[in-house]
């Protein structure tokens, strides 16, 4: 029960690894307030760990919106007294290609998801946590833009970079406060993103060392740390957990 009363938002939790981190963290103890634009699945997802004997409440909504993120702290903070930590992993590719053919409101709308959203729910999450007299926030990044460049992905690897160095400032910004703040990056992850075209998911796991793909509860796992007190001492820094896949050649 390493996050027992912990208050925990986590975003991006309809599906993959959002949805496994919701079940993993109420599991071990965790009062969990979800997020995603799948009303639907967040209200089915809140019933299975209810029932299970967890807790948990969801609010539907786009995390490129600063209202939402608001709403969703204040969500959590009247459901569960407080907030003590946040996981913000809501993501998107978008539209792939090269630069010059890549539109502008693709452009707009990766940085808007991957992001402005980070901008938006620190924002609002830290004074929520300094009200609690410290947390945790994790976002989800990727090793995409920081360990390797793939080809047509531009908009969503400058995305997720910058996640990296909003982690780091507001890391050294909100130590001295008791708030940890780190990025997770994931290798390639069995979720909806990854489609479904068996040749690209075996080229997929051919990046990797370990010649496979992660489950999305092998990501969860990595983000239940970084946000539990095992990682007390672990801030501003860019975790892989990629499967080798930065350091594979072959």
């Amino acid at each position: 029960m390493v996050l027992k009363g912990k208050s925990i938002i986590i975003t991006g939790a309809s599906s993959g690894i959002g949805a496994a981190a919701a079940r993993l963290f109420a599991q071990s103890g965790g009062k969990v307030t979800l997020g995603a634009r799948r009303g639907d699945r967040l209200a089915a997802l809140v019933d299975e760990i209810t029932q299970a004997g967890g807790e948990a409440v969801c609010l539907a909504g786009d995390v490129g919106d600063a209202v939402y993120a608001e709403e969703l702290v204040s969500l959590a903070e009247t459901a569960f007294g407080g907030l003590d930590a946040a996981f913000n992993n809501a993501g998107v590719t978008g539209d792939m290609g090269p630069l010059p053919e890549m539109a502008e409101a693709t452009w707009h709308q990766v940085l808007a998801t991957n992001l402005t959203s980070g901008f938006f729910a620190a924002k609002n999450q830290i004074p929520a946590l300094r009200r609690r007299g410290g947390g945790s926030i994790v976002f989800t990044s990727s090793f995409v833009g920081h360990t390797i460049g793939l080809p047509g992905m531009a908009a969503y690897a400058s995305a997720k970079a910058g996640l990296i160095g909003l982690a780091q400032v507001l890391a050294a910004e909100h130590g001295p406060e008791g708030i940890r703040v780190n990025a997770l990056l994931p290798g390639g992850t069995n979720t909806e993103m990854a489609g479904d075209d068996p040749e690209a998911i075996e080229w997929i796991k051919g990046l990797h060392a370990l010649k496979r793909m992660a489950e999305p509860l092998e990501i969860a796992q990595a983000a239940q740390f970084l946000i539990s007190d095992q990682a007390s001492f672990v801030t501003g820094t860019a975790m892989i957990a990629d499967g080798g896949n930065s350091i594979n050649k072959t």
